[in-house]
């Protein structure tokens, strides 16, 4: 990836959590944090070098949230790995990162289609893993056309959607679990080759600390990288000395943009914190003490510099 299409440069927001969500996208999806988690969690690559992985198995540049589009049906299909799937019928998903990966060792170079999702909100309104599963029957379904037509059910290509939890509740910390199809006899034993239905599976990684049990290979490594907490220094030193993950100047880009955005996140934290409990103050005294919102602000010494920001923000309320 160079200079042009760096995190650094390509990042044009005003709004630092949106910003910060978008610097998390853009280091998860180098190669070198990919191949990691590869390894750790799909089967088809735990026996295989991490660099291998990286240079021989993703093919072309993972992509970050981009806006082609598949139509339903007809009209002309946009080649290469998109990001978003729009569907008359079922609307748009649009995906953090998505690309394609050879499986090792096959003779005819058979492709898998591989999502990855950063997800800060564990109970969003409804369960994070139906989602995860309406996500791979949308990169089964949206193959028709691309990669088969017709009757030709049978290549289509195998998909996962891993998703990386940051805050997950702490019966979950330190937890990777994959859901998938498997096969049942429920009368005889008639087996189908299990390339036939392992067509899709789910896996979740969820986070946690240090002070937990199994705080240990990419679910530490993920941690370190994606901590609004730890420094830059440190991120770099950890990631280069315990996970041989070689610095380049651009991941030196998008690690020092997010480290900063997240800064930036938790300064806006403090200061909103301190104006809605403020503005609660405020409203405190003036039920239980009857005073007007002038008298109140007095009362807890708001600068007058500060004081129709105070007002205004009451009146929205």
């Amino acid at each position: 990836m160079d200079g042009e299409t760096t995190i650094a440069q390509g990042l044009h927001v005003t709004d630092d959590s949106a910003g910060y969500d978008a610097a998390c996208k853009r280091v998860l999806s180098e190669k070198a944090i990919l191949a990691r988690i590869m390894k750790s969690c799909l089967e088809e690559y735990k026996e295989c070098d991490v660099n291998d992985i990286a240079e021989k198995y993703i093919e072309g540049q993972p992509q970050v949230s981009a806006v082609p589009v598949l139509p339903d049906e007809g009209g002309t299909v946009i080649s290469g790995m998109d990001t978003e799937d729009k569907s008359v019928h079922e609307g748009t998903v649009t995906y953090d990162i998505r690309f394609r990966a050879i499986v090792p060792g096959s003779e005819e170079r058979i492709a898998l289609i591989i999502n990855v999702e950063a997800q800060n909100d564990f109970y969003p309104g409804y369960p994070l893993i139906k989602r995860g599963i309406y996500y791979c029957c949308r990169m089964i379904s949206s193959q028709y056309g691309r990669e088969f037509t017709g009757p030709h059910y049978e290549k289509i290509k195998k998909v996962y959607s891993i998703w990386i939890c940051m805050k997950p509740p702490q019966y979950r910390e330190n937890t990777i679990t994959r859901y998938r199809l498997v096969e049942e006899h429920l009368v005889g034993e008639g087996k189908e080759p299990v390339r036939n239905y392992d067509l899709l599976s789910i896996v979740m990684l969820c986070l946690g600390g240090p002070d937990g049990a199994n705080y240990d290979g990419v679910l530490r490594m993920l941690d370190v990288l994606l901590s609004n907490e730890t420094s830059e220094a440190e991120k770099r030193k950890i990631l280069q000395d315990d996970y041989d993950i070689q610095m380049t100047q651009t991941m030196e880009r998008e690690v020092s943009v997010m480290c900063n955005l997240s800064k930036g996140v938790r300064e806006k934290g403090v200061a909103e914190g301190m104006t809605n409990g403020i503005l609660f103050s405020i409203k405190n005294l003036m039920e239980t003490l009857g005073l007007t919102i002038e008298q109140a602000m007095a009362a807890l010494k708001v600068p007058e510099g500060e004081r129709q920001k105070y007002m205004d923000l009451l009146e929205r309320q």
